[in-house]
């Protein structure tokens, strides 16, 4: 089964008469990572959303390799401030193999597997609300793992995180590519773009403007928005 490609055709999503994205065309293939860029209000985690199947567009369609059902057969998604359960590191990972269909009698070596990839097993015991932002992080990070997807969805994941945590995390995203897993994720960081992305879309107001490689969005922006964010400028959105 796989989630691959991922098909917008010109979705559009409002809340009330507020336009959120506007005729959005895209197709998400297998690579290297697709950071979604631009600036605040463009409408990256709303994207995300869509493409996760968690919201629905108000116009156009989205299909996973074909097919139109939004339930997720691949794909997983970590959030800027992830929820954690009120269990234990180890109880929150164990419900999340669970929920993937892990098999019961194999769930304690895998959720150990998981928590020695993303360096957390000597805190298996502890609360997981009682983790530091960087921690939880990586804990949810291993929840997606969890389910091994194909597609893993990133809204920002390192946006409220030290430069230590930050390069913890960005590892581990490398890491996950690096094994064939395609990495959907929006950043504000142009510096983490550099480092992981393969590919770039950029939104503004709700539309995309541009989709190139990550090199020649850099060296050779097309349109004056995209070269306004890159040198750093502010780019009001209406």
């Amino acid at each position: 089964m796989s989630d691959l490609p991922i098909t917008l055709s010109n979705v559009s999503y409002r809340v009330g008469e507020t336009s959120i994205l506007r005729d959005v065309n895209l197709v998400v293939r297998t690579g290297g990572p697709t950071f979604v860029v631009g600036p605040n209000g463009s409408g990256k985690s709303t994207f995300l959303r869509l493409a996760m199947g968690l919201i629905e567009p108000t116009t156009g369609t989205i299909d996973w390799a074909g097919s139109r059902d939004p339930a997720p057969r691949r794909r997983a998604m970590v959030f800027q401030q992830p929820v954690m359960l009120r269990r234990s590191v180890m109880g929150n990972l164990l419900y999340a193999l669970e929920q993937a269909g892990v098999e019961k009698s194999l769930r304690h070596r895998h959720c150990e597997e998981l928590l020695q990839k993303v360096g957390l097993s000597d805190l298996a015991d502890r609360p997981a609300r009682r983790l530091s932002g960087g921690e939880r992080q990586k804990l949810a990070f291993a929840r997606a793992l969890a389910r091994s997807p194909e597609v893993l969805i990133l809204d920002e994941p390192t946006a409220s995180l030290d430069p230590s945590a930050t390069f913890a995390l960005e590892r581990l995203i490398a890491q996950a590519a690096s094994e064939g897993i395609k990495i959907l994720m929006a950043s504000h960081d142009l510096g983490q773009v550099r480092r992981l992305a393969g590919d770039v879309v950029f939104l503004h107001r709700g539309q995309i403007l541009e989709s190139a490689p990550v090199q020649d969005f850099l060296a050779q922006p097309r349109t004056a928005q995209a070269s306004a964010f890159l040198r750093g400028d502010l780019i009001m959105e209406d």
